[in-house]
């Protein structure tokens, strides 16, 4: 899947679209998703064009790479997630449901989350 420059998250990053920003640093920018699946559910794009996990781990820069997964820890922990616990998800691609071509990982928390998955195999 090619980067996309007009998807939603990097207008949410050039500030052409608003939204409720819990974070920002030099790597990474977070807000509260508009449609919360979870009473804590924060996105966390990293800084750059990415669009997946393989995409960003293979090209990013070590010091965003870095910086990213540090911003992903300082953010649940500034949520108050830490304690109780939380879940990272990051999609890839369609099977996985990426409905936007930015990776992003979703830190979701405030209640009990049950299994990850469900289906069969």
């Amino acid at each position: 899947m090619a980067y996309n420059r007009d998807n939603i998250f990097a207008k949410i990053l050039r500030g052409e679209i608003l939204c409720d920003k819990v974070y920002e640093d030099n790597f990474a920018f977070a807000f509260n998703d508009i449609n919360p699946q979870a009473p804590s559910h924060i996105l966390v794009i990293p800084k750059g064009e990415y669009v997946s996990w393989a995409d960003f781990s293979e090209d990013a820069p070590d010091e965003l790479i870095a910086g990213f997964v540090r911003a992903v820890g300082k953010i649940a922990k500034a949520a108050g997630l830490e304690d109780d616990g939380y879940r990272l998800l990051a999609n890839a691609g369609a099977h996985a449901h990426q409905e936007v071509p930015h990776l992003h990982i979703h830190i979701f928390g405030g209640r009990p989350l049950g299994p990850m998955l469900s289906g069969g195999a």
